[in-house]
Formats: C-alpha cells, sequence, structure tokens
C-alpha cells in the first residue's frame, strides 16, 4: 500500500487507494482552463486517492480489504479500487495532486469516519480524499506555470497541492500557551501589541476602555480573555452603531436607532411572542393539529396532537467568510441562520430558508454586459463576482438541501459602477443573506434562567480550529486591511449531516412536550464557545472545563477551544435529572452531547484549564488549575458605555439620466432583460430543494415551465392543515444611492407588494426581520444610514407594520489597491405573517381566464415616471438624479387591504409587483411564467414610452376575469387608489405575441417565446458555468418550444378502495425508516397516515442496538434524504450500514423473505433499494455470502452533473407494483430533487429484462406524454425515461420522484386551473392508499 509497516508509531499509518479514472473523464470546462493557462496541454485525466487513517495495529486483513474496495470503489465495476496509482507519467507530463487543507478534519472526512464504523471498521479515524490530474503536456510546464495550473485546478482558501503522498495526519503544531498581557505595567501600549498580534480589530474607544478597565481591577488581562473581549464587544456582536450615540452635522440624533426600530412596534398590533431577543422573533400563531412521535427517544408510533404553534422568523449576513471563500461562507452562512431559528425559546422546528445574494459585475467569458466595464480592476484577497454568484449560491444550496430546509424565495442583485464623482460602487465583499421561517410550541416560548447547579451542555460536533477571529475579523472597517492569513483564519467548515443529527436531538426535546428537558438554548456562532456560553449563563456565571469539550484536533490551545467559530453546534442548559433523556436522545442520533460546566451563581464566567489533568468533581470549585478566562459577566454583557459616531452628509454628485437619442423600448429590453437582478433566477432555483417537508405551499416556480417569478414564500404549520405563513422580500439599494430615505421605503414597501398575494392575517400583524449591510464607518455613509433608518421607521410606523428583529453588518467596504470599494448601502426587509389560507396564494403566471383575462394597473404613485437607480440607467452605465418613492403610506396600506380581499374570494387569477425593470418587466414576466401573449395600451400624458415602461414605481399588475374588471376598479379607487384596465391576456403557447402601446403609439410587438429568451439568457449563461452544457442547451431550446405538460387522470382520487374506506384503526404498521442524513421522513410519516397506517419512527442506530425489530411492520420505507451525505456514492454508506452489520442485515434478509410484507424507496430509499438487489433485475444475494449483493441496477450522477431541483411530469404503467394499482395511464406532476437519480444497468440484458417484464412501472415524459430523455423533462438522464422500479412480485417499490410531498394538491408547484379549481385529494395520495388497501386484502401476503 505504499507504506512501510511497523514503524514507531503504526497508529499513525496513512493507506491510498486509488480510484480507476471513470469514463465520465474530466470536465471539458476545465480541460479548456488548464490549456489557456498551458497551450500545449493535449488531455488531463484525473483519479481520486482515498488517503485513510488506520489506527489497527496491523494492515487490514482480507475481509477489512475487501470492504474498504467495495466502499471506495464501483458495484459495478472489478479491479477499480487499487493501492497504486493508476496514472503513468510521461517526461514532459505533469501530475498534481489536489486535495483539502490538513489543518482540520473535512465533513467529508466526518461521514466515511461514521460510515466505516457502521460497517465494522473501526480502526479508521480519518479518510480524506484528493483529486490526482495527469496533464499530458507537449512541454513540461515551468514552475510559474504549474502554479497557475494548481490555481486553476484548486480553490485556494480550502486546498492545497500535495507535493508527496500524505504519510500522516498529525498536526506540527504545539497548542499555544496563554499569556497575560502586560496592561499594568505598558497600558495602552501593551494592549495594542496584542491587537495586532491576535487580530482582535479594537479601535481607539476599545483600546482605551479596556486598557482602563484592568487598570481599576488591578489585573492583567490573559490572552483569552483580550480574544474573548474582541468577539463578544465587536461591531459584529454588539452593534456599537446602532446603540450609540450619533452626532449629524453637529446635531445630537435624540435616540439611537435601534431605539427607533424598537418604537415602530408602538402603531403595529401586539402579535409578537418574542421581539428583539432570543435567536428569532416570533408572532401569535394558531392552533395546528400536528405529528408527535411518542417517545422521541426510542422508536415509537405517531400521533396527531393539537398544540398552539406560533410562527418564528430570522435574518442574517455571512459576507465577509463568504467573500474569501464563498462555499464554505455561504454554506456556514446558512447554518449559522438554521442554528438561530432551532434555538428559539427552549428549541423549535425549522421549516424554510430565504436567500439572497449580492455581487459585483460578474464578467462572464463570453458574454460581455455593455454596461460592465473591464477595465476595473479586483482585489486577489476576495473572490471575484462570478465565483459568488455561483459558488455561494451552491454552498447555501447544498447544505439546506443535505440537512433537509427548502429555499423559498430571495433575491440576486449586480451592481458595479463609477459614480460621476469618480468613486466606484461595487459589491466587492459580497452580501449573502440567508433567512428563515419555523415553527415553535407555545409552552416552549420562554428560556428559563439559569440557576445553580443547573448543568451546561455542548450539543453538536467537535471543536476545530475554524473560523478564528472570524467576529472580529468581519467587523475590520475595511476589508483588506487586516493580514491576509487571518482571512484564512476565519474559513469556516459546514457539515449539514451534524448540524441535522443535532437538529433531531433538539427536536426529540421539543417533542417530549411540557417534559422538554431543555431550560434554555443558544446557538454558538460568532465569538464561538466563549461567547455562547457567556450569554446562556448570563447573570448567573458558571465554570467551564476545557477537557470537557470533544475536540476534533489535538493541538488545540485552549484560546482556540475558547474561540474558534467552528459550526454545528449549541449549548444549552439542563437539570442534573433530564440528563439520561438527551444522553438517550444523543445516542439514538448519533449526536455528541457533553457536559461542559456548571452554573456557579456567583455571577463570574469561569474556564478552567484542565486539559491535562481534567478536573473529575465537577461541584468542587477548582483549586490550583489555571484559569485563562475569569470575567465578572456584568463587565463583559452588561451595560457598558455608549459609543460615540460623528457623522456627516455628504451630497452625492447626482447626473440627470442621459439615455442614447432615439432609444427603442426593444433595445433597451435587450439590456434590461439580461440584468441579472432582473434576469430569470433559474441557475439558483433550479439547483435548490424547494419540496422538502412536505410544508412547502408557494415555492419560486409558477406555471406550466416551472418560471422562477413567485412573489412570495408560503408554508403550512403542518401537513393537517391550511394554515401556515408567509414570508417576502425587499431591497432596493441602487435607489439608495441617490435618495438613502427612498431607498429603505421602497425596499419597506417592495416587502409588501410581494407579500400581498400571499392571504395574511391583517397588515397590522405584518412583522418585518430589518437586515443592514452598510459601509457605515466610511464619509458620508453612516450618514447616509442614519436616513435610511429613521425613513424606515416613519414609513412603517404610517404602515402600520412593524420591525421585531433583524441583524448589521457595517463593514461593507473593501480595499482594491489604493482605492476604497464601498458596497452600495442595503436594507433587506424580510416581512412575514400568520397565513390563515395557504391555498388562497396568488401566483405571477398569466392564466387566461375565459380564454381572456383582463390586465389592471394597480398605480401607488399615480403620474410618476422616475427613472433614476432604475435597472434601465444601470444597463446604461448610470444612475440618474430622481428616484422613485412612496410618497403616500396610505394609499399602500389601502391597496393591500383592498387586494387582500380579493385573494379572499379568488377574484384574482394572476398577480405580480412592479420592481426591478419597470411595468414593462412587470407585464412580461407574467407572460413568461403563464407561456402566452398579451395586449396592453398604456396612456400617460407628457411621459416618454421609456418613461412609463421602464420606471420602477411601486404598484401591482392584476390579471381578474374580464366579466369583474369594472367591479374590480371600482373597489380599488373606493380606497382612494388608483386602478386602471390596460389590457388582456392571452392567447396560449411560445408564438403568441405581446403587444404595447403607450399614448397611442405601438412600441412593442415581439412573441413571448422570444422575448423569454432573452430573459433566461444570463441564466443560461451561469448555467453553462455550473452544469453540462449539453443539458442547458436541452433546457434553452425546450423553454422556446414547449407550451406546458399535460395531464392526465385515469382514476378518481376522491373514491377510496373500499376496504380502506371500513377499515377500523388502528392500521397496519409501517416503519419509516431513516439513517445519518436521511432528511424526508415526516412528510413520508404524514403521507402514510393519510392513508390510514400506524406510522413509527425507526432509525438505523435502533436497528443496531436492538431497541426494536422488524417482525411486526408490514411495510418498511426507505426515505430521501442524504444518508452519511452520499460521500462515498448514492446510498452507499447506507447500504454498507445494512450489508456489513450482521444484526441489521438479518433483519433486512427476513423483512425481504416474507410474503406478507411491501417496501417503497423513494430518493435515496430508491438508491439504497437498487444496491441492496431489492429492485432492478438481479437476485439480491451475496458473493460471497456475508458480502455485498451483486445489483443490476445502481443511481449513478445526474447527467447535468449536479443537484436536480424539479416539477416534472411522471406516467404511470402497467406494472405488478401493488401500490400503483389502478393508477395505470395517468401522467401527474411530481417533485424530483436528487444529485445522482440516473439509472445506470449493469448491462443491456439487464434493462431489457426489466423493461420487458413490467418493471419499470414510472417514467418522465414529455409534454405529449411520451417517455422521454430530454434535459430537464428527464431530470438526471435515466435511460428510457425510467423513474421507478418495481420486483417481478410487485411488492418492493422504489422511485426517485416525491409522491410523498404531492399528497396534497397545495404541494403541487402547478398543476391546470381546472384542476386547481376542483380537485380537493392529490391523485399521489392514492399510491398510499393501495399499499394499506394490499394489507388488508392480504394479511398473511400473497402467494
Amino acid at each position: 500500500m505504499g507504506l512501510e509497516w511497523g514503524g514507531a508509531d503504526p497508529a499513525m499509518a496513512v493507506l491510498h487507494y486509488f480510484q480507476r479514472p471513470g469514463a465520465e473523464g474530466v470536465p471539458v470546462s476545465l480541460l479548456r482552463s488548464a490549456q489557456a493557462v498551458l497551450g500545449g496541454v493535449r488531455a488531463l485525466h484525473r483519479e481520486l486517492c482515498y488517503n485513510v487513517s488506520w489506527t489497527g495495529a496491523s494492515p487490514p486483513n482480507p475481509q477489512e480489504t475487501q470492504l474498504l474496495h467495495w466502499l471506495f470503489g464501483c458495484p459495478f465495476e472489478s479491479g477499480d479500487v487499487a493501492t497504486e496509482s493508476f496514472l503513468c507519467p510521461g517526461p514532459t507530463d505533469l501530475l498534481v495532486e489536489i486535495g483539502p487543507r490538513l489543518n482540520f478534519s473535512t465533513a467529508f472526512s466526518t461521514n466515511v469516519v461514521s460510515v466505516c464504523r457502521a460497517a465494522g471498521l473501526g480502526c479508521v479515524d480519518r479518510v480524506e480524499c484528493s483529486r490526482r490530474y495527469l496533464l499530458q503536456c507537449a512541454r513540461h510546464p515551468t514552475p510559474p506555470e504549474e502554479a497557475t495550473l494548481v490555481a486553476v485546478l484548486s480553490d485556494r482558501m480550502t486546498e492545497q497541492r500535495y507535493e508527496e503522498p500524505i504519510r500522516s495526519f498529525a498536526v506540527a503544531t504545539r497548542p499555544a500557551p496563554t499569556w497575560h498581557v502586560d496592561v499594568l505595567g505598558g497600558g495602552r501600549t501593551e494592549l495594542e501589541r496584542a491587537n495586532q498580534e491576535l487580530g482582535l480589530a479594537f479601535d481607539s474607544w476599545d483600546l482605551d476602555f479596556y486598557t482602563e478597565l484592568f487598570k481599576k481591577f488591578g489585573r492583567n488581562p490573559t490572552s483569552v480573555e483580550c480574544f474573548d473581549l474582541a468577539q463578544s464587544n465587536s461591531e459584529h456582536s454588539r452593534h456599537w452603531f446602532f446603540k450609540g450615540r450619533l452626532l449629524v452635522d453637529g446635531k445630537e440624533v435624540s435616540e439611537s436607532l435601534f431605539e427607533s426600530i424598537m418604537r415602530t412596534q408602538e402603531k403595529s398590533n401586539p402579535n409578537n411572542v418574542i421581539k428583539f431577543s432570543d435567536n428569532s422573533s416570533a408572532i401569535q400563531g394558531r392552533t395546528v393539529c400536528s405529528l408527535w412521535p411518542r417517545d422521541p427517544s426510542r422508536p415509537s408510533r405517531f400521533e396527531k396532537r393539537k398544540s398552539t404553534r406560533h410562527v418564528i422568523f430570522t435574518a442574517e449576513t455571512h459576507n465577509f467568510p463568504t467573500g474569501v471563500a464563498p462555499f464554505s461562507g455561504a454554506a456556514t452562512g446558512t447554518g449559522g441562520r438554521i442554528r438561530d431559528v432551532q434555538c428559539t425559546g427552549r428549541g423549535a422546528h425549522v421549516i424554510a430558508g430565504t436567500a439572497g445574494y449580492s455581487f459585483g459585475n460578474l464578467h462572464i467569458p463570453g458574454y460581455p454586459l455593455p454596461w460592465e466595464d473591464p477595465a476595473l480592476p479586483y482585489p486577489k484577497n476576495y473572490a471575484q463576482p462570478l465565483q459568488v454568484a455561483l459558488r455561494a449560491s451552491d454552498g447555501a444550496s447544498d447544505y439546506g438541501n443535505k440537512f433537509g430546509e427548502p429555499v423559498l424565495a430571495g433575491f440576486a442583485r449586480s451592481f458595479g459602477q463609477r459614480l460621476p464623482n469618480g468613486q466606484r460602487r461595487e459589491w466587492i465583499k459580497p452580501i449573502m443573506f440567508s433567512g428563515g421561517i419555523g415553527a415553535m410550541e407555545d409552552i416552549h416560548v420562554h428560556k428559563e434562567p439559569p440557576k445553580p447547579g443547573m448543568q451546561v451542555v455542548k450539543v453538536g460536533g467537535p471543536v476545530y480550529r475554524i473560523g478564528v477571529g472570524g467576529s472580529s475579523a468581519s467587523s475590520i472597517q475595511v476589508q483588506g486591511d487586516n493580514a491576509s492569513d487571518l482571512d484564512f483564519g476565519a474559513v469556516q467548515r459546514g457539515d449539514p449531516e451534524m448540524e441535522q443529527k443535532m437538529n433531531r436531538v433538539l427536536r426529540g426535546c421539543v417533542e417530549t412536550g411540557k417534559a422538554n428537558p431543555i431550560c434554555s438554548l443558544h446557538d454558538q456562532g460568532a465569538g464561538g464557545n466563549g461567547n455562547v456560553l457567556k450569554e446562556l449563563s448570563d447573570p448567573a456565571g458558571a465554570v467551564i472545563y476545557a477537557s470537557r469539550f470533544q475536540l476534533g484536533d489535538p493541538t488545540l490551545s485552549v484560546l482556540e477551544i475558547w474561540g474558534a467559530e467552528y459550526q454545528e453546534s449549541n449549548a444549552l442548559l439542563l437539570r442534573p435529572t433530564d440528563a439520561a433523556l438527551l444522553q438517550r436522545l444523543g445516542q439514538r442520533e448519533r449526536c455528541p452531547v457533553n457536559v461542559v460546566g456548571t452554573i456557579a451563581g456567583d455571577g463570574r464566567i469561569v474556564l478552567v484549564d484542565d486539559l491535562e489533568a481534567p478536573v473529575t468533581d465537577v461541584g468542587v470549585k477548582p483549586s490550583g488549575k489555571k484559569m485563562p478566562v475569569d470575567l465578572q459577566l456584568e463587565w463583559v454583557l452588561g451595560k457598558m458605555p455608549q459609543k460615540e459616531f460623528v457623522l456627516s452628509h455628504s451630497s452625492p454628485a447626482l447626473h440627470r439620466l442621459c439615455l442614447p437619442p432615439g432609444l427603442r423600448v426593444r433595445d433597451a429590453l435587450e439590456r434590461v432583460l439580461r440584468l441579472p437582478a432582473v434576469a430569470s433566477k433559474r441557475y439558483l432555483t433550479n439547483k435548490v430543494d424547494r419540496s422538502v417537508t412536505g410544508l412547502v405551499a408557494q415555492q419560486q416556480c409558477v406555471g406550466p415551465l416551472h418560471t422562477p417569478l413567485a412573489d412570495v414564500a408560503v408554508v403550512a404549520l403542518s401537513p393537517f392543515e391550511t394554515v401556515g405563513a408567509a414570508t417576502a422580500l425587499g431591497e432596493q439599494p441602487i435607489k439608495g444611492l441617490i435618495d438613502p430615505g427612498a431607498g429603505a421605503r421602497l425596499a419597506v414597501g417592495e416587502a409588501l407588494t410581494n407579500l400581498v398575494f400571499a392571504r395574511v392575517t391583517d397588515l397590522r400583524d405584518v412583522k418585518c426581520s430589518g437586515n443592514w449591510m452598510w459601509a457605515a464607518k466610511q464619509a458620508g455613509e453612516g450618514a447616509a444610514l442614519v436616513d435610511a433608518c429613521r425613513a424606515m421607521c416613519a414609513v412603517m410606523a404610517q404602515l402600520g407594520v412593524a420591525v421585531d428583529g433583524g441583524k448589521d453588518s457595517l463593514s461593507m467596504a473593501a480595499r482594491v489597491g489604493t482605492d476604497i470599494v464601498m458596497a452600495p448601502g442595503t436594507l433587506v426587509v424580510s416581512a412575514y405573517a400568520v397565513c390563515p389560507d395557504i391555498t388562497a396564494t396568488v401566483t405571477p403566471d398569466l392564466k387566461c381566464p375565459d380564454g381572456k383575462g383582463a390586465l389592471l394597473y394597480v398605480e401607488l404613485c399615480p403620474e410618476q415616471h422616475r427613472l433614476g437607480g432604475s435597472a434601465l440607467a444601470q444597463c446604461y452605465a448610470q444612475l440618474g438624479d430622481r428616484c422613485p418613492d412612496l410618497e403616500n403610506p396610505d394609499s399602500l396600506a389601502a391597496c393591500f387591504r383592498v387586494t387582500q380581499q380579493l385573494l379572499q374570494e379568488s377574484v384574482v387569477s394572476a398577480g405580480h409587483d412592479v420592481s426591478d425593470g419597470g411595468l414593462v418587466t412587470c407585464l412580461l414576466e407574467m407572460a413568461f411564467a403563464g407561456n402566452c401573449g398579451l395586449q396592453a395600451e398604456l396612456v400617460a400624458p407628457g411621459a416618454s414610452a421609456l418613461e412609463v415602461l421602464f420606471a420602477e414605481e411601486l404598484g401591482l399588475v392584476l390579471e381578474v376575469p374580464s366579466a369583474v374588471a369594472g367591479d374590480v376598479c371600482r373597489r380599488y379607487e373606493e380606497a382612494g387608489v388608483r386602478c386602471l384596465p390596460i389590457g388582456h391576456t392571452g392567447p396560449l403557447g411560445p408564438q403568441s405575441m405581446v403587444r404595447l402601446r403607450v399614448n397611442g403609439q405601438e412600441e412593442l410587438v415581439w412573441p413571448v417565446g422570444d422575448l423569454r429568451a432573452l430573459w433566461e439568457a444570463t441564466s443560461i449563461q451561469l448555467e453553462r458555468l455550473q452544469a453540462s452544457p449539453h443539458c442547458v442547451e436541452q433546457e434553452e431550446r425546450g423553454l422556446a418550444q414547449r407550451q406546458g405538460p399535460s395531464f392526465t387522470l385515469t382514476f378518481d382520487p376522491k373514491i377510496a378502495p373500499p376496504l380502506l374506506c371500513q377499515m377500523a384503526q388502528p392500521g397496519p404498521r409501517v416503519a419509516i425508516l431513516r439513517e445519518e442524513g436521511s432528511n424526508g421522513d415526516r412528510e413520508m410519516v404524514a403521507a402514510f397516515i393519510m392513508a390510514g397506517f400506524q406510522a413509527w419512527d425507526v432509525t438505523m442506530q435502533d436497528l443496531y442496538v436492538g431497541e426494536v425489530t422488524l417482525e411486526s411492520f408490514r411495510g418498511l420505507v426507505f426515505v430521501g434524504g442524504f444518508s452519511y451525505a452520499d460521500v462515498l456514492g448514492s446510498a452507499k454508506g447506507w447500504a454498507a450500514s445494512v450489508t456489513f452489520n450482521p444484526r441489521a442485515r438479518a433483519q433486512f434478509e427476513a423483512f425481504h423473505r416474507r410474503r406478507d410484507t411491501f417496501s417503497l424507496g423513494v430518493c435515496n430509499g430508491c438508491q439504497l433499494m437498487a444496491l441492496l438487489g431489492w429492485v432492478g433485475g438481479e437476485s439480491p444475494t451475496s458473493d460471497p455470502p456475508g458480502g455485498a449483493v451483486r445489483p443490476g441496477v445502481l443511481l449513478a450522477p445526474n447527467d447535468s452533473g449536479r443537484f436536480e431541483s424539479r416539477f416534472v411530469a411522471l406516467a404511470v404503467e402497467q406494472s405488478p407494483a401493488v401500490m400503483l394499482r389502478g393508477m395505470a395511464g395517468s401522467t401527474l406532476g411530481i417533485w424530483v430533487a436528487h444529485g445522482e437519480g440516473r439509472m445506470r444497468f449493469r448491462s443491456p440484458e439487464v434493462l431489457a429484462a426489466v423493461t420487458s417484464g413490467g418493471l419499470a412501472p414510472l417514467r418522465y415524459v414529455d409534454d405529449q406524454g411520451q417517455p422521454t430523455q430530454e434535459y430537464p423533462l428527464n431530470p438526471n438522464g435515466s435511460p428510457l425515461g425510467i423513474a421507478g422500479l418495481c420486483s417481478p412480485d410487485g411488492r418492493h417499490l422504489a422511485m426517485m420522484p416525491h409522491p410523498e410531498r404531492c399528497v396534497l394538491p397545495w404541494q403541487w408547484a402547478w398543476m391546470p386551473p381546472d384542476w386547481r379549481r376542483t380537485m380537493k385529494v392529490s391523485p399521489w395520495l392514492r399510491m398510499f392508499q393501495n399499499a394499506c388497501e394490499w394489507c388488508l386484502e392480504h394479511p398473511e401476503g400473497e402467494s
């Protein structure tokens, strides 16, 4: 194995397993990038190397070796894993090995080690995968060319080149000792030195304050205390600016910005149950009936219970880490915000997320956008805007996909421009915004205060040297002013599987109801353990023991244990009597639970350094131990003196907008429709799960072509209710460059004109999170932020809505050479409210009621057509001098209320807000989504066509049946809101014409399909950079031609099977089985309960330890998700845990042999069933006995090369499948969400046997109902459109699409309007009813 055994420390041995280069080869884009560096590169080959840390006293035995080869290889291949490389470089060739930085174990390694342990390989403690590239060159590259090639092949922030094979994972680092800062002897100078050495980001005020503080105490602070104070009291954590004393232009502002924001509550309904405190805010919810396991700490049956469930919301940004390392920064930003949701009160339910990205000019290669200046430079210590747009969204999407949280709304904005005064404004430091909506039980709203004797517990992943100094690093006034190695130190590591395991532990606590063992709960984020444990123990104080933390790296110093911002960790308080329950939950979910200290009651936070000699008796005050932290909490968290900020306005140099003479509407649209803020966001929505949980009532995509244009996100609070919550976003930063107050008012206005299309309880019940991203410490910007904040507060008071939480990021400036480039000041308003009827939501897609709907324009700023800050202005590299505004908030309030009444009465068939791109874009987007034409006539005397069409004045466009158009207009007019009929909609089809006339002149006549192609063009370019180009071309071609899917039904979903109608409860028992990383279990439980089953929560861990057997179950369901993150291939880890664990394997084989059982595998469960041989044409027997089976099919990566989230058409064919009886001939819409869904058969003969035997009952079909391999109608490239397989006896069904997420009509992304009006029961429920009917009909099974 390339290893001499028998050295001094065999436990340090690293084994190397090489995987033969696959048939897929290397992406063409990577070869082209290499050729751009070195023209003589003829070919590029890649093999993977698994570097395995083996702790055994001797090498792996033959059985262990066989298992390792199976794990790292392909079940279809023989000899594809070897202990020597498959690559043979020639004399002019270059062999480069790239792998993760070795300073900490990756999430990949954590999951592979978990797989190995589940499969019985206990001697593996770390596995890192490296990529070995062989570049065949005409001449050997020079050292500078090598360095450039390495940069092309790797991510500089998270990866490195391995100059030689890894011999050891030991880190050559000794824990740094704690030292004292001699403030008493050297005064402020000594603190300044520590500030520099530790990267603390103390400003002059901080240095003075802490120097005097420790002089007053008469002692020197330790290095750990200085680091602690810097993190805990950074701008990032303390929000000094918003709570500070402000002097603007020499006049003191009467109250802090935070006080102003809090006062918005005075004019709004008092429906907050949590505000301006805790990890999230919450509003009064509803009593709902939902699913509860009887005992979350053991396998148990689910039951329905009623409880009062409140709606919670939080939002935050992760800008600095995302700017440095986009994927990991956005991933951990998402993870941190998820923890904010789950740590509300004494624990809460995560439901869904929102995401937003602001980045600089994209400069897409080969796709010049005329307003982007190619001469502007970009700094090397930041990712390029194009990387941010793609990789940040990859990171956030990947984290949510694996955790199991759908992303349902968001924004993406690009801007970079040199203003008339010569100042450059651009998002060099990007915005990565993450919002989250969730729910909490009424009985868990209030955290208990800490009391002496309570245990301090850490739940989640181990400590790593990650994100050290992230809080202070992100508070640097100008990014780029600190040493770049500290930027690397603030890079973070996301492990969504660990977060999900932790979430299951916390949810288990919540689902014990009144017996919830959690007294108080806080998420770990900025400042690491030091911050979270102080917040948790305040004001009582605690003693914390360094030895009690679970370390992922034994070389960590006390400072790093205390201050590292490692992810996937929370802290909670627990009474000692409840410790056993929490430990049981942790063991069941395989999640670390560590008691790290005790509440002391003396008001001090004390960290005991007992790493070398751990303290065992925590009841005794430690003596003779070093205490690197010993602080009175009042000094750190108590009321501190306000910081004073002296600000002054600087008037922007504004020029009137000067558009090219004779500019035609058509020419303007060719630019505006390609601007990222306006253009299609398909490149974002295609790759993020929008259906997981089964609680999604409205996500981003609407209409027959699944077009990403929804205004509002809507979720249910329970699958058994139609009450839920809605959220919508607003942000208008470019207009804020002209007038910060107007930008803030428009952000509020946009949030509300988006939210209005979901039913909410009342406008005054609407609450908002306000997130501020500003370069507040730069000249003129602090005063601009003050103006924006005061404007927001004033307009909210007039509207009756209020802020109840938010965050700020006030160092939005980056150094570029000698320049300081500020990002546009941004306020993101996230409005949310309770939704009394989630089915009443109106979407933008035109539906042409009665063949020809009426178009109405609701104007909120009549006679105004201001183009300043518009998309049109930006597309001509200008800003303008007059921007839209919200002069009359009463008009918006009236409009909101009338529109809500119309939604309640189901009068409106489609609706959309006027925003980026103006009225013309609003109209076109409605046509794009509806795949139909329209005609509109606009009259605005004295205004040009460009002003009328492209001004971004607030307003709505509605489609209503022609017969009620006059009445709708009258109702708005009676409320004081102008509403004008402007045209009609139709006919359907991509060749239908869009006709626009302004002031009697025809300004646009163009097929809707051609206009949509322009709008999709930028997204298509971005898609080509993140998905297989040939797949992207198929989708582009299809969008130009498609009419929409044709759904058909061959049965009546309302009529249940006969025995089911007579069944007495309880019904048959079904085990809903999950493994580490599964995330689709709750929606599956709901579907089976709706069909009459007793559904049980069962984990693989339960089977391992003998807590339950499968003997009493008629059904076994393998749910969707990412078991072990699918690190070794789809469901490979889950299959290993079944195949190589004797107890689990015996259970599975016995269940499979019984004739009275059925099984269903969906998504990850389908992948598992294929590997186990339960479907796919091969006999599920192993060779040799006890080894892996020989599957006939496996699920390979999608042809597109990435995760696909789609709503597709699925045809049900004749087959023996028990669960599909009576459904053949139907074509139905269904969700897919997977990265590895392509059916790959062992041979053409296996495929032929499957199809000829009727064992492929589910097919992806095109709009004509024919099986297809066309992307994205077939989202993965499976041959013959095969989407599911069944066993010859029909008892076992495996499918990649998700029927459990479509058992209710409101869960469908789109259905024909007549179905939407009349369908009360989704056809997919029949699948689950069929299973129950079969159990009742055949209690002993079919012979």
